[in-house]
């Protein structure tokens, strides 16, 4: 193993490390974690305020999402601020970049959409995205939609991952997805 192999290795086990005993942290001050929680890279979770959230089972959280459980804007006015929980139900999908806003529940099997600012709340089984997030669709007929897309479309397997992509695969997956999206498991 090269020095930058070692070297890598040991920065990305101390960074995971590091996560670890800052979720620890949060949880050991009231933040709600629910049993198979998948938290993608970085993220930024209320510290002083962690007790009003809570993430129901199976969500999956993408990196850069932000959780705020309070509002200083009222503050410098009116000498106080103001605080709401955040509830994620179960089965979530929290994609990259959103920002959760305080007193907001996000029913369960429901997607948040990348780059989303949430300051309502999300109804079960949708989809929202935007700024402010807006309901888009029904996961029900996303999934129809999709699966209808994937049916005229090869789904790629682990060999085209990108530890495993050489010029040939890249060509392929460039030209699958031409005309549209494509679908990678």
């Amino acid at each position: 193993m090269s020095i930058y192999s070692y070297l890598r290795k040991a920065y990305y086990s101390l960074e995971a490390k590091k996560k670890e005993k800052y979720l620890n942290g949060l949880i050991n001050n009231g933040l709600q974690l629910g049993k198979n929680v998948e938290i993608i890279s970085d993220y930024f979770f209320d510290p002083s305020h962690c007790f009003l959230i809570s993430i129901g089972d199976n969500c999956t959280i993408a990196p850069n999402v932000r959780l705020i459980a309070h509002d200083a804007s009222t503050f410098k006015l009116l000498g106080y601020t103001k605080i709401g929980k955040i509830e994620i139900k179960e089965n979530c999908f929290i994609g990259d970049s959103t920002i959760v806003l305080p007193n907001i529940k996000i029913g369960p099997n429901s997607i948040v959409g990348s780059g989303s600012v949430v300051t309502k709340d999300v109804p079960p089984n949708t989809i929202v995205a935007g700024n402010p997030a807006k309901v888009i669709t029904t996961v029900e007929k996303y999934i129809r939609k999709i699966e209808e897309i994937s049916q005229s479309k090869k789904i790629f397997d682990e060999s085209y991952f990108i530890g495993n992509l050489d010029e040939i695969k890249r060509k392929e997956i460039i030209k699958s997805i031409d005309d549209s999206i494509g679908f990678i498991v």
